[in-house]
């Protein structure tokens, strides 16, 4: 882990001061500016990432503050170019983004409440997440460049659809593997059967109680 003030961190920092433009942008129907930030953060996006691994500039601030830059410029996407009265010729469903914006709080919320009830600190992204992700992301690019050019209209309902599909998917609750089982000390406890939602939980806890070993007489 480097230091705070890192030129990764630096770059997530300048891609959220670029927010506020980015989203005035839509609002008052330059797209083609909009479009333009929208290209930009996702390189910058990949650009921190790539010096963060590269030259092990790693720090806790960057693990927190670019998913959060990330899910703030796609969230405000959604909702944004979502707006019935804003000047654009392609909407984003408004049903579509109360899909996508519902799934992140439901997630954001899930994950407060096992920081503060389990020892779980990390949240590594599934496949189908990352695939979500990349479909979310795809849709509001289509959605600008319909509002620059002129595409199909099937485009943009293909495209609403797969990222429906993705965020539907995506959202499924995933059972923790063995390797979450974390004892209440931090250290890894015994493998052990994925918990299943709906095991009461006195069948939890008794499983992770070890059978007693009484000794024979006379040892």
């Amino acid at each position: 882990m480097k230091g705070l003030w890192t030129l990764p961190n630096f770059i997530t920092l300048v891609r959220l001061a670029t927010l506020p433009f980015f989203l005035l942008s839509i609002a008052e129907g330059r797209f083609g500016i909009a479009l333009a930030l929208f290209v930009a953060a996702g390189i910058s996006d990949g650009v921190d990432g790539y010096l963060a691994r590269r030259f092990r500039m790693n720090s806790a601030l960057g693990a927190y503050l670019d998913p959060i830059a990330d899910k703030l410029l796609l969230m405000s996407s959604y909702l944004f170019l979502a707006v019935p009265s804003y000047p654009a010729t392609a909407k984003m469903p408004v049903w579509l983004a109360v899909l996508v914006i519902s799934r992140d709080v439901l997630l954001l919320l899930v994950a407060l409440l096992l920081i503060l009830t389990s020892n779980k600190r990390r949240f590594p992204p599934s496949w189908l997440g990352k695939v979500a992700t990349v479909t979310l992301i795809v849709t509001v690019l289509f959605v600008l460049c319909a509002n620059v050019w002129d595409w199909p209209r099937r485009v943009l309902l293909i495209a609403f659809g797969a990222a429906a599909t993705a965020t539907v998917l995506s959202g499924w609750r995933r059972r923790p593997s063995s390797r979450d089982s974390i004892t209440s000390s931090g250290s890894r406890g015994p493998p052990r059967r994925p918990r299943s939602w709906c095991d009461p939980p006195d069948a939890l806890f008794s499983r992770q109680l070890p059978p007693l070993r009484r000794d024979a007489p006379g040892s």
